[in-house]
């Protein structure tokens, strides 16, 4: 489960925040224990600790005490808004950037992705391939 650079803690934040996303976890279900996780990954419980204390400063997750930590109201949509505030900034925004320098119109880009939307393959991510 746990590949590249990428610290423990942030990859286990970023699976359960695809699994929020893809609605494998709803609103107010509970998830693994830090115990749990630590248990099923072989990881020390502070990695699954701080990566839990990480979503529940986001807003994602909130503890209920002595029951565990259950996905927060409202969590998917705050997570749908951030990343398409992200692919903006990180995509988009460049992409308009060269268009101008190529002398491409608004019209020449809309074009472009209405004809092409459709028949370019969705990338599958990790949570719809299982892993």
């Amino acid at each position: 489960m746990f590949e590249g650079r990428d610290p423990i803690y942030h990859q286990i934040a970023e699976a359960i925040r695809g699994e929020v996303l893809s609605g494998a976890l709803e609103e107010e279900d509970q998830v693994m224990s830090t115990t749990q996780y630590a248990t099923t990954y072989r990881i020390n419980p502070a990695t699954a600790a701080k990566a839990f204390a990480q979503l529940v400063d986001e807003g994602v997750l909130y503890k209920r005490r002595g029951v565990g930590m259950f996905v927060a109201p409202g969590a998917a949509e705050r997570l749908r808004a951030e990343r398409r505030q992200a692919f903006f900034a990180e995509w988009l925004d460049p992409v308009i950037r060269e268009a101008r320098l190529l002398g491409l119109s608004i019209t020449d880009l809309t074009d472009y992705l209405t004809t092409h939307a459709d028949s370019t393959p969705a990338a599958t991510t990790d949570t719809e391939e299982g892993r």
